[in-house]
């Protein structure tokens, strides 16, 4: 969570200054090994232990190469990277999340890499995934770990409440919701008011934030109007949770469901391993995956998400060489499988899917509903788009504004983010 700028945040900010050499790095030589540095994104505490290990791996196997791996909180990573690379002063290697790749493409701060090493295996990722790397027909990044949204039940709950399968629709889950209170006491669905959570009411009506191809915003519009009025609905009723507008909502929602206070949410997979901690989940198999319920248009569905890993334009040779390198040791299947294993994230290439890793439900769970996840247009405004929504949303599900006033604010900020789309 955001937090005002402390003593630790500013030395931790020149920490990063530091350790961002990009192809300045003093500590290669042409004789020597090359130093390059990695930004990673990833959970410090469940997911990094895995990334530094792989680091070791690649270290020992090209004894010419050394990897500084910088662990960079996810909600600072963005900016960060943005200060370092105008400055050109980068790290060779960013965990460029898919909406940023777009963007900081357009910029020039990205290593175009088709043709390079890093894409050598480009056959073997899915194509949707590698399109969400492209820019103007360019590909940026290699896809490292993929996601999308689905809505996880608690199977105990389900059942005790006379529920025998996940519900298709919003209706259908209401209707659940109110059946799992009335059976077991506690709350049969909490949802958020984050705006990346409710694109899935936009996709059930058939539209979106805005119409990149057309470019149009349609967050006003009728289509619009009428999902995020389904979503303002999933938070009063019976068995629905009130809306919870505070700083810590997304850590308050997940406590609750892992420790069975309630029912169902909408969650990603980068929460699997925090779910099987959780005394609901401590049996495996108690956790139900299904895609996201539909709307009135039929459709179902929640964004593509995912990390990439993307190369700074701004190193030298050396440095990217040694880079596209490593990018192809950690995106092959055999470190991917690794991933998945170690911290149930899904990989990006079919033949990462083995036996093994299909074991995990969790993973199974999400691969099941990743045929209905829906790419983001290639626009490298779009991640930015949902920061006006994050600013209007809560205020809509606490009260304070109408849906009508929040998505007219909402569609005045989005269009000084894209100017030159129409209302």
């Amino acid at each position: 969570m955001r937090r005002g700028i402390a003593a630790s945040a500013l030395v931790a900010s020149f920490a990063l200054a530091a350790t961002a050499c990009g192809g300045s790095d003093s500590d290669s030589k042409s004789d020597g090994p090359v130093t390059i540095t990695w930004w990673d994104t990833s959970n410090a505490t469940n997911e990094a232990p895995t990334y530094k290990a792989l680091v070791a791996d690649f270290e020992k196997a090209n004894p010419k190469i050394k990897v500084k791996y910088v662990d960079v909180p996810f909600d600072q990573a963005q900016n960060k990277f943005d200060t370092a690379a105008g400055s050109k002063g980068a790290p060779d290697i960013l965990r460029s999340e898919v909406g940023w790749t777009p963007a900081f493409a357009k910029k020039g701060y990205f290593l175009p890499l088709d043709g390079t090493e890093a894409l050598a295996d480009q056959s073997k990722f899915q194509p949707n995934l590698i399109k969400q790397a492209q820019y103007e027909g360019k590909t940026y990044g290699v896809p490292l770990v993929t996601d999308t949204l689905a809505l996880v039940y608690n199977k105990a709950l389900f059942k005790k409440a006379g529920i025998t399968e996940a519900p298709k629709t919003w209706d259908e889950l209401k209707s659940d919701a109110a059946k799992v209170k009335a059976k077991t006491k506690v709350d049969g669905y909490w949802g958020s008011t984050q705006a990346y959570y409710a694109q899935s009411f936009l996709y059930g009506e058939g539209t979106d934030t805005v119409d990149a191809a057309g470019k149009k915003i349609t967050v006003d519009s009728a289509a619009a109007k009428k999902a995020y009025g389904t979503w303002l609905s999933t938070f009063s009723g019976k068995g629905l949770h009130k809306a919870d507008t505070t700083a810590d909502a997304y850590a308050h929602i997940q406590d609750a469901f892992v420790n069975g206070k309630v029912a169902a949410i909408v969650q990603g997979p980068w929460e699997i391993t925090n779910f099987y901690k959780g005394s609901a989940f401590s049996d495996k198999s108690n956790l139900g995956i299904a895609t996201v319920p539909a709307g009135s248009a039929g459709k179902a569905g929640a964004p593509t998400g995912g990390h990439n890993l993307s190369v700074y334009a701004g190193s030298d040779k050396a440095h990217q060489a040694a880079a596209l390198k490593f990018v192809n040791f950690m995106t092959s299947a055999k470190s991917q499988e690794t991933i998945a294993l170690k911290n149930s994230t899904l990989p990006t290439r079919g033949d990462a899917y083995t036996a093994q890793v299909k074991a995990d439900p969790g993973i199974a769970g999400y691969q099941g509903v990743l045929a209905a996840a829906q790419p983001r247009p290639a626009l490298p405004e779009y991640s930015s788009l949902w920061g006006p929504l994050d600013t209007e949303l809560p205020k809509i599900a606490g009260g304070k504004e109408s849906l009508d006033k929040g998505l007219s604010n909402a569609e005045l900020a989005i269009a000084k983010l894209v100017p030159d789309f129409s209302k």
